[in-house]
């Protein structure tokens, strides 16, 4: 009897070994009988098409993309999904023959992780959100379609904030959310929910903002995890919130990305507990 064919996928950025993604896919795969190989691939910063066609030549079935190339992935694909579109910018990719399909999971991811693993409803509250590159472009949509009351968007450059805003307009719009760009020394007070989505942690620094941004009993989120996030976590616990990394965003996403490709939603709870006792036992 000839083997069944094992489709493949890989995590395609720059840097990508401490990526945790082939942990969490092989996981989804063993759980729900998908018969799949996923790997690493790093690539050359001026290579991510180069590798990236190269792979889906082989024969692969798709990728998910990683910094810094999330927004050139967008570029390549033939088709998106209105929330990448919305996005500028994909962390997924199908390999369809009718075209490739890009799509951006990590806004339902962090989402899902804020509403359905830490159990913070996010309709109503005031949400602070740290930053205006491609992580807070990815998640936005997300978080606007969620509800909240008002969100407020602070970066080091108010021009670009003020550009996702405006991006914007009409999903907040529709989800009855005021959406504001506010400059990080001015950005406001008492959030129910501050999330990191800057790289500040990478260079040691706890928040570039005011902990007066932080109201009583807050969840404050950095989208990093691991060391990466442990400077602005302990900042936000100093001043009485409560930190949350972004293992829980990274599984959430990946499960989504595996719905695309293989039709079925993995079970996430497992997995993220799985992941959580591996972090702890290689930290």
């Amino acid at each position: 009897m000839t083997p069944a064919a094992v489709d493949r996928y890989a995590v395609i950025g720059n840097p990508v070994a401490h990526s945790r993604s082939p942990f969490i896919h092989r996981a989804f795969a063993l759980a729900t009988g998908q018969a799949i190989e996923y790997a690493r691939l790093e690539c050359p910063m001026d290579g991510f098409e180069t590798v990236l066609r190269a792979f889906a030549a082989s024969g692969a079935r798709g990728c998910n993309v990683t910094l810094p190339f999330k927004f050139e992935a967008l570029r390549i694909a033939a088709h998106c999904t209105a929330r990448a579109e919305l996005a500028g910018a994909a962390n997924t990719l199908r390999f369809d023959d009718a075209g490739w399909l890009a799509d951006n999971t990590d806004g339902i991811g962090l989402v899902r992780d804020i509403e359905a693993n830490a159990r913070v409803a996010i309709g109503g509250r005031r949400l602070l959100l740290i930053g205006a590159g491609g992580a807070a472009a990815g998640a936005l949509g997300a978080l606007l379609a969620a509800a909240p009351a008002e969100l407020t968007i602070t970066n080091r450059t108010p021009q670009k904030a003020g550009e996702l805003v405006a991006r914007h307009h009409a999903a907040a719009r529709a989800s009855g959310a005021a959406l504001h760009a506010a400059p990080l020394e001015r950005c406001g007070e008492g959030f129910d929910i501050v999330i990191n989505a800057t790289s500040s942690s990478l260079q040691g620094a706890a928040a570039p903002v005011d902990p007066a941004v932080l109201g009583p009993g807050a969840l404050a989120i950095d989208m990093m995890y691991g060391p990466a996030a442990e400077p602005f976590l302990a900042w936000a616990e100093r001043h009485g919130a409560s930190g949350r990394d972004g293992l829980g965003m990274l599984v959430e996403q990946a499960a989504q990305s595996f719905a695309l490709w293989r039709g079925v939603l993995p079970d996430t709870a497992p997995v993220l507990d799985a992941l959580r006792r591996h972090w702890d036992e290689t930290a």
